[in-house]
């Protein structure tokens, strides 16, 4: 077979969707062909490069593949491996979109829909889950951004991929996402770096305070007058800048920062606001959400 030649500036746009079955690859998928990308379903690893050629040769007819690639095979993630690495040899960064959700949230989806899992063959629905989290660990482990579905319903997944995928963009720039939580709720599972600021004293134990959020002004004041609180801002800043610098050296566009503290109320909350508009700008698009704001 000949190797398809590198194209010259074809400024193709490549997104591979994969993941755990039942986690919203499908999903995930429509929304990408209705914001305009061409999609393809359940291609090979191994044909990806040929793809991407043809795609170049459209003459912009083409300028973005979404391409969802599912395990097949115990050789899958080496397979998808060598496959995106022939594809930026032939002058394309492709981006890595991985699907993930709970082992509780998939065995209720496959149940609900009275399906076995792929890879379930004799054995129980959880076994089939088991290999195929194992079968794709190294590709989640390389993906540049991982959307848990555990939590979310179809309209909040279209959001998610929406707010990552709906710009063509041109390649640069870090889109991030600054999440706050209450650690009681639980970590977010999707999270590339966790923060956490209950060692700032707690507005709950003050009466006038404990009923607002970290979005009100008063409540807003006193976080960040506590000792500690502004250092940390300026600490954190800067370690995330350096990791960012860093993101972009590597080719990651996508980032998830979560800052949490007990109950994600009011000091995640306050210094979530405070972080994401030092980071704003100079090649960094931010957008806030309070995870579990109203939780209570």
């Amino acid at each position: 077979m000949t190797t398809p030649q590198p194209p010259v500036a074809s400024g193709l746009e490549l997104v591979v969707v994969t993941g755990l079955s039942g986690a919203g690859r499908s999903t995930a998928a429509k929304c990408l062909e209705d914001l305009g990308w061409f999609v393809v379903d359940n291609l090979p690893p191994s044909l990806l490069p040929t793809m991407v050629d043809l795609g170049s040769r459209s003459q912009g007819a083409v300028g973005r593949i979404a391409v969802v690639v599912d395990v097949r095979s115990r050789a899958f993630s080496s397979d998808l491996r060598t496959a995106l690495d022939d594809i930026q040899r032939l002058g394309v960064r492709p981006r890595v979109l991985f699907l993930e959700a709970s082992d509780e949230a998939l065995v209720r989806r496959f149940e609900s829909v009275r399906r076995p899992h792929p890879l379930q063959g004799d054995g129980r629905l959880v076994d089939g889950i088991a290999r195929e989290r194992e079968l794709q660990r190294d590709v989640r482990g390389g993906a540049d951004l991982v959307l848990d579905s555990t939590s979310l319903n179809i309209h909040q997944l279209r959001e998610k991929v929406t707010a990552a995928f709906a710009g063509s963009g041109d390649g640069t720039g870090l889109a991030l996402t600054v999440l706050s939580f209450g650690f009681k709720y639980g970590l977010p599972v999707d999270a590339d770096l966790v923060a956490d600021v209950r060692f700032l004293p707690n507005p709950h134990w003050v009466p006038e305070l404990r009923p607002r959020t970290g979005r009100d002004p008063a409540v807003r004041d006193y976080v960040l007058g506590q000792d500690g609180a502004t250092e940390f801002l300026d600490r954190y800043e800067g370690v995330l800048r350096l990791v960012f610098a860093g993101y972009g050296s590597e080719g990651k566009r996508y980032a998830l920062v979560a800052v949490g503290c007990t109950g994600g109320k009011h000091r995640s909350v306050a210094m979530t606001e405070q972080l994401a508009a030092r980071l704003a700008g100079e090649g960094v698009s931010v957008q806030v959400v309070h995870r579990d704001l109203g939780r209570e």
